[in-house]
Order: C-alpha cells, then structure tokens, then sequence
C-alpha cells in the first residue's frame, strides 16, 4: 500500500516534533483546562505519596502527622493559579506543553508536601519556586514569539523595500 498523506499540503507545513501552538478560545474552555490540569497534578501528586501516607504494613512510617486536607486544598489553589497563567499566556504565544509544566509543578508541590508537611512558610516557598518555573517558562514562550514576530518584520520590509 501507499503510506503517502492523502493531502501532501497539509503534512507539509505541519511538524510532529513542534507541539507549541497559539490555544485561542472562549472562557469555558480555559477554565476548564485549569481545572482539568490542576486535578490531573494534584491527584498524581496524592498518589505518589500513598505510600508516606498509609498504613506503615503499605510502606515506610508516615512522615508526619496530621490532616492531609490542607496541603491538598492549598495546592489545588496554587496550581489554578500557576495554571492560569500558563494558559493565559498560552492563549496569545505558542507555548510548549504548558500542560506538562503545570501538572508536574503541583504534583512536585502535592507530593512533597503530603510526605513532608512542611509550615505554610515553606510550601509558600515551594509555590514561590513553582511560580518562578512557570514565568521563566512563559518568559521564554514571550522571547520567543517576539523574535519570531520581529524575524516576519524584517522579512517582510526588506521584501517590499
């Protein structure tokens, strides 16, 4: 058989490897992105810490006592925010993967946070650190279409010149 497209012009502007793209849309979708992002990090996160939380037949001694809650409703708060603005960036410059970055920041924070729990200062910290992952992220996505943006300028100036 022929393993060619069947439409060469849409395969051929198009690279697999390059999974950065502009996500235009309404607001729903955005927010629900956030969400679905945020819950995707957070309960990797919990599950990558079973084994500090449960019971010690289940793993090592539980690191430290008290409720989980707290650590789980904060980190849930600070990847909506790390979430959001990863994809409000997202939504005017192509970012890459945004998705994998927010996810693994919270699941960090989730899963050190149920096996450590820290004082709020430290996982205040650690979301301090998170935050700072995801603007050098968005930073780089910015320069980036800057330069592309500046590249198409002076191309097409010197096309018209």
């Amino acid at each position: 058989m022929n393993d060619l497209p069947e439409n060469p012009d849409a395969s051929a502007g198009s690279d697999d490897s390059e999974d950065a793209e502009v996500r235009p849309g309404p607001l729903w979708r955005h927010a629900v992105w956030v969400v679905a992002v945020t819950a995707a990090g957070v309960a990797l996160g919990w599950v990558g810490a079973l084994f500090r939380i449960g019971p010690e037949e289940f793993g090592l001694p539980p690191a430290a006592p008290g409720a989980l809650w707290p650590y789980l409703l904060a980190w849930t708060a600070i990847g909506l925010v790390l979430a959001a603005v990863l994809r409000f960036v997202a939504a005017k410059v192509p970012v890459y993967e945004p998705e994998k970055a927010a996810i693994g920041v919270v699941l960090i924070g989730t899963r050190l946070s149920l096996g450590w729990r820290p004082e709020p200062l430290e996982v205040a910290g650690i979301a301090a650190v998170g935050l700072l992952l995801v603007a050098v992220w968005c930073a780089v996505a910015l320069r980036g279409a800057a330069v592309v943006r500046r590249t198409e300028e002076v191309s097409r100036a010197r096309g018209t010149a």
